[in-house]
């Protein structure tokens, strides 16, 4: 089998520990990872702390930062192919996505490169004579950066980029599901000549993850992943009061009102729910349709999930892969199955196929009569639509609102003034209007509620990884007076 390894400290090594990492498509284990210990993610914290404030790092201009990440972007794209064969064989994923998306995120790390100097202080127009008052943007310290399997050379780059862009220095924790790719990663990151220290990539369970958000020399905590662990991640840090950003996730609405052109609601609709097989956290899983287009809706999409050709994840024809894991398939069949209890209908869809691997079919639920039904309520991270209707616009926007997630939302409607009102009313930290899934480095991306707080991407990433240092410089060459003689 193959063998990966840490990256600490500028170096290459085997942990004391591995576990083998399993191939969605067979089931079959195809390599051996590394399994952090609480020592190695010490040693990792500790490599970046000492890189933080080392000459190589520390003493480098904003511009020569961005040139180490423009440099970086280069070898993401060229390492693309075999960036994205990892990532379809670990975890299932499919290589016409990962090709794609790995691709674009080479944009990431141009983008923060050129951000890099560009983050800027201010001079304050201040009330006091004889005083010059000025704000310096620097680096907050170590990031612990944490991701999960799904997108995550993506899910790296919108915090590696802004972190480093800042003039911090990253422990980057790997998904114990398939980290082969990340582990790849870091030999781009050493070839890109970054110093010793500055970014170190390791993966492993829960001791890992317990070492790293606990170290007191961990300033900020990255995480993208489900709320739950994210409350065992907000309580770490209260140990040492450590910033976070958090990435939760969502059970995100797609709205469709009857004067939505419906082929292309349909269209979108599928890219949001089917493509990365549902696992993604701004997958469409709740589509709220206007009662009197409801049938129209669901006879085009489930002529199109019947349609979607589902195989092997290495083949450029595959539309739909398998899950990651064998766990998430056999909770999404017990939640639907919960959920037909309760009145939902199965459009089509829900049946575990013969075979080897963790595959499982687009599946379609009309809960027109269930709405509370739980896969209606619950994230299910799979290929999986519950359908609920509406009759006016003020329902609508009270089902999208009826949940305690708040990342992402769809409006399909040729209204502009609907559109307005929607965008306004919806309480998510996107909203798409006649469009789904679009993302680019410029824009900020994140969510609120169960969803998270902070933003990735653009500017307001960057800016979360500095601290604002306020400086007080006097002009006057008079001796300042002494404050316990009257006068």
């Amino acid at each position: 089998m193959d063998r990966f390894q840490h990256y600490i400290d500028g170096q290459f090594e085997d942990a004391a520990a591995t576990f083998p990492s399993l191939d969605p498509a067979t089931g079959q284990p195809w390599a051996l990872m590394p399994a952090a210990s609480a020592a190695d993610v010490g040693r990792a914290v500790e490599a970046a702390d000492r890189a933080f404030h080392g000459r190589a790092w520390a003493g480098l201009t904003a511009t020569a930062r961005g040139k180490l990440l423009s440099r970086l972007a280069d070898l993401v794209q060229e390492a693309a192919p075999r960036l994205a064969a990892l990532e379809t064989r670990d975890t299932g994923k499919i290589i016409r996505e990962t090709s794609a998306q790995i691709a674009y995120v080479a944009e990431y790390y141009r983008y923060y490169a050129g951000l890099a100097d560009k983050i800027e202080g201010a001079h304050l127009p201040i009330d006091k004579p004889d005083m010059e008052v000025w704000l310096r943007r620097e680096p907050v310290g170590v990031v612990a950066a944490i991701v999960p399997w799904n997108s995550q050379l993506f899910l790296s780059a919108v915090k590696l980029g802004p972190a480093l862009a800042a003039g911090c220095t990253v422990v980057l924790k790997a998904s114990e599901d398939g980290p082969a790719p990340l582990l790849e990663f870091a030999r781009l990151v050493d070839q890109a000549g970054f110093p010793p220290g500055v970014v170190n990539i390791l993966t492993g369970g829960p001791e890992a993850g317990r070492a790293l958000t606990t170290h007191p020399k961990v300033a900020h905590i990255a995480f993208t992943g489900g709320p739950e662990t994210a409350r065992h991640i907000v309580r770490a840090s209260a140990e040492n009061l450590s910033k976070t950003s958090l990435e939760l996730g969502g059970k995100s609405p797609f709205i469709v009102f009857d004067d939505a052109d419906l082929d292309s609601a349909a269209n979108a609709q599928v890219a949001g729910i089917f493509a990365a097989t549902g696992q993604s956290c701004v997958a469409g899983s709740r589509l709220l349709v206007q009662a009197s287009v409801k049938d129209a809706m669901i006879d085009r999409l489930k002529a199109k999930a019947e349609a979607v050709r589902i195989g092997a994840p290495d083949d450029m024809a595959t539309e739909v892969g398998p899950l990651c894991t064998a766990r998430q398939r056999d909770r999404i069949v017990q939640i639907i199955a919960q959920s037909v209890a309760a009145g939902a209908r199965l459009v089509t869809g829900g049946k575990i196929p013969e075979g080897p691997g963790t595959f499982f079919p687009p599946t379609i639920l009309d809960c027109s009569a269930a709405p509370t039904a739980p896969c209606v309520t619950e994230e299910l991270f799979g290929p999986v639509l519950s359908v609920v209707t509406f009759e006016t616009e003020e329902e609508a926007l009270a089902l999208a609102n009826g949940t305690p997630y708040g990342l992402a939302s769809g409006v399909f409607t040729q209204s502009l003034t609907r559109a307005h009102r929607m965008i306004r009313g919806i309480r998510a930290g996107i909203v798409w209007v006649n469009t789904y899934r679009a993302v680019s480095p410029i824009a900020p991306f994140g969510g609120h509620g169960l969803s998270g707080h902070g933003r990735e991407g653009g500017l307001a990433a960057a800016l979360d990884y500095t601290t604002v240092k306020t400086v007080w410089l006097r002009t006057s060459d008079d001796p300042i007076p002494d404050p316990f003689v009257m006068r």
